[in-house]
């Protein structure tokens, strides 16, 4: 009976050992890890930002993409800057055009004539440079969709690639496309997959492409003359020899006459005396 007694004691132990572990072991889990939705949205963001393209730009790209929307728009409005915008941005995001903005404007044949060397107006500066920085934000006009050419509205063609998708700034933008409605061109990419990276004060245009943008041309200054100070006198300035013109021609003796003397002077030549 004892020995009953004393196994029963023993079980009961071991079980409450164990629920005693059991409480313990429970005890000590960490809680959940809460993340907020701005943490959710910040890692969505930079996953995102991970999976675009980027495309450096400098100052000068900035104003090759200006020249480009100004020039063939004819300065028209916001509406045809875009547009025009839209087919550059197209061209270097394609990969089958130039890498820089400034070499996809600058690229002969392609956009109008002194496009990179005539003077965009004043009083277009300030809607231009707007759109301008929103194509480069990543804005896109809408018509324009893959278009990567336009020419001026109002004129026709035989080719029968020419798919057009919207009228703009007095252009006709239009895609190539085969028969079967098939891109005949390299695809541009999105703007939700391209990102613009601004590089200060450098330079990505081509060498050749470099002497077409117009730069500020320091005004020559003229050098001060001489001035007189006190106590000294004004500097005179050195004599200079007077150059003679020389004659290819030939050179004709020329006999020079020799004066008579004076028959009343009381000296003579010898070779005179007895003439």
């Amino acid at each position: 009976m004892r020995a009953h007694l004393a196994l029963g004691k023993s079980l009961a132990g071991i079980l409450i050992a164990g629920v005693a572990a059991a409480g313990c072991t429970t005890a000590q889990q960490p809680a959940p890890k809460v993340v907020s939705q701005a943490t959710k949205s910040k890692n969505a963001a930079q996953a995102a930002q991970s999976t675009k393209v980027t495309f450096n730009y400098t100052a000068k790209d900035r104003d090759c993409l200006k020249r480009a929307m100004y020039f063939e728009s004819e300065h028209s409005d916001r509406d045809g800057y875009m547009a025009v915008g839209t087919v550059v941005m197209n061209r270097l995001t394609s990969g089958a055009y130039p890498d820089s903005i400034c070499g996809v404007v600058a690229q002969q044949r392609q956009f109008a004539p002194g496009v990179m060397t005539r003077e965009v107006e004043p009083m277009a500066e300030i809607e231009l440079t707007d759109a301008a920085d929103a194509i480069l934000r990543g804005e896109r006009h809408p018509g324009v969709k893959d278009a990567m050419f336009f020419h001026t509205d109002g004129l026709t063609f035989p080719y029968r690639n020419m798919h057009y998708v919207t009228i703009a700034g007095g252009n006709a933008f239009y895609e190539k496309r085969g028969r079967d409605g098939e891109l005949q061109t390299p695809a541009p990419l999105p703007s939700y997959e391209v990102a613009m990276n601004y590089l200060p004060g450098q330079s990505m245009m081509p060498a050749q492409f470099s002497a077409l943008v117009p730069t500020t041309v320091p005004v020559p200054i003229p050098m001060p003359g001489p001035v007189a100070t006190l106590g000294t006198e004004p500097a005179v300035p050195a004599p200079t020899e007077a150059v003679v013109p020389v004659s290819t021609e030939a050179v004709i003796p020329v006999a020079i006459p020799t004066p008579r003397p004076d028959l009343n002077s009381a000296v003579l030549r010898g070779s005179l005396a007895h003439g």
